[in-house]
């Protein structure tokens, strides 16, 4: 099955090529056919040099493209890429690669050979391991998911980790059933509408080591957004 993985960013000139190249290198390694697979950087609105190295990597290495999306959002960024995607399997992962990449195998297995829809990475199962996390975010991500589970009635333990992948063909039904947000909350939309649907959901614990140095998290401002996020959402569950 063919796959593209799509690596959303923001003003990342700094990391940009080292981690695309890291990820690049990985999938040559375990996927030796260059035309099985694509990485898509998705920037969306960098004012740095950000574009300029994702359009020379894209000329350099074939199996690297990009995506130019004008306005700034992850969600936006990850819709625009899968909406133009010809691939078997979409999904993304976060440039910092706090993922070990080797989940991605596994990820691929679900989907590819286990007929799973949709493979989600979990930094909350009691298999997962979790390095570097600060005390704070730890606890702001339980007790945001513990008010998934409250508020909407979800089964998932992680909604927020960056590291999920889907059948490109269920994408348009997630997105007919509420997975529409232009921000970070689209990751766990995605989720959400997938359990609605009574897709198959593969829950992958997974060894993340979180990158404090590159982190751009403001957990109040954030928290506030999530919530009306889920509001929103909740309106479109079916009934």
């Amino acid at each position: 099955m063919t796959f593209d993985i799509t690596i959303p960013v923001l003003n990342e000139e700094a990391t940009l090529e080292q981690n695309v190249k890291v990820l690049h290198h990985f999938l040559k390694e375990h996927f030796p056919d260059g035309s099985q697979w694509k990485i898509i950087i998705a920037d969306n609105g960098s004012t740095d040099r950000t574009l300029e190295i994702a359009r020379s990597l894209s000329e350099e290495v074939p199996e690297i493209a990009y995506v130019k999306v004008p306005e700034k959002g992850v969600g936006l960024a990850l819709k625009t890429s899968w909406g133009q995607s010809k691939a078997d399997i979409v999904g993304y992962m976060d440039l910092d690669l706090a993922t070990g990449l080797s989940h991605f195998l596994e990820a691929y297995d679900a989907i590819a050979h286990q007929g799973y829809d949709i493979v989600y990475g979990s930094r909350l199962h009691p298999r997962a391991k979790v390095i570097n996390r600060p005390l704070k975010r730890e606890i702001a991500s339980r007790i945001f998911n513990l008010l998934l589970k409250l508020y909407l009635g979800v089964r998932f333990s992680d909604g927020m980790c960056g590291f999920k992948f889907l059948r490109r063909e269920a994408y348009s039904g997630l997105y007919e059933a509420g997975a529409q947000n232009d921000g970070w909350f689209f990751s766990t939309e995605l989720l959400a509408t997938a359990e609605w649907l009574n897709l198959k959901i593969f829950e992958l614990p997974v060894t993340w080591t979180d990158d404090i140095s590159s982190s751009r998290v403001q957990i109040i401002p954030l928290a506030k957004k999530y919530i009306r996020s889920m509001y929103e959402l909740k309106k479109r569950k079916p009934q």
